[in-house]
């Protein structure tokens, strides 16, 4: 009987502890978070005044009404970040956000509304914001963009990927207010490849096979531009004497 009591004793204060601690996290949930109250991980460029500039956050606001999920496609899309995660955070109490950056591989010049803008790009495609990119390794990158725009996307991180597989080398990528798409390869100089992003594949295929061919008799020198519009009808047009 006495042993009984003793477990009974000891339930009922593990369920008042228990109610105690749910009831004190329930509370800090209701606490109002300010910016001071922002904890930012994954990189040092990013201030707690970026997170607030760059979501549709109103600060004080309370902890438990922050939709993280809304939160992290905010900053994703205005901070051109790869990913990013955003936690409430109890204990320190506090809302954390985890970034990680994008990795530039090209510089990028983009036109909006009417102004030009400078940054860079990633393997993805993706534009990058000058303020939005660690210095790091800025000085190995060999490639420029110009005429960036979301709909590019796709054909940049295919001429992209396929650089790492082939043996040309992309110096200039450039897209015309229409579109047009031209490039420029380090020795095959200016190449045009027009308006049909389906073809791209088939015609980096010809750019690489074209290299290789030229470089055993050095005909490259002689080259004035390259048009693969009609990729099955190139036409190369050399310097004339």
């Amino acid at each position: 009987m006495k042993n009984y009591k003793k477990i009974k004793n000891r339930s009922f204060f593990f369920l008042i502890s228990l109610l105690f601690l749910t009831s004190s996290i329930f509370i800090k949930t209701l606490k109002k978070v300010d910016m001071k109250d922002i904890i930012i991980s994954g990189s040092e460029l990013f201030t707690q005044n970026d997170v607030v500039n760059n979501s549709s956050l109103k600060f004080p606001i309370r902890l438990i009404f922050i939709k993280t999920n809304f939160l992290e496609k905010e900053l994703k899309q205005n901070l051109s970040l790869k990913n990013v995660s955003v936690s409430r955070q109890i204990f320190p109490f506090g809302l954390k956000v985890h970034v990680n950056t994008r990795t530039p591989i090209a510089y990028g010049e983009r036109i909006f509304n009417e102004e030009k803008i400078l940054g860079f790009i990633d393997k993805d495609g993706i534009f990058i914001n000058k303020q939005n990119t660690e210095e790091k390794n800025l000085d190995k990158l060999t490639i420029e963009v110009f005429g960036w725009e979301e709909k590019f996307k796709k054909i940049l991180s295919e001429i992209f990927i396929a650089q790492e597989n082939y043996e040309f080398e992309i110096i200039k990528i450039t897209f015309s207010p229409n579109g047009f798409l031209t490039v420029e390869e380090k020795d095959l100089k200016t190449i045009f490849l027009g308006f049909k992003p389906n073809l791209i594949n088939y015609q980096l295929e010809i750019i690489n096979n074209l290299k290789n061919e030229f470089k055993k008799n050095s005909f490259s020198r002689k080259i004035d531009n390259i048009d693969l519009t009609n990729p099955n009808k190139p036409k190369i047009k050399v310097f004339k004497p």
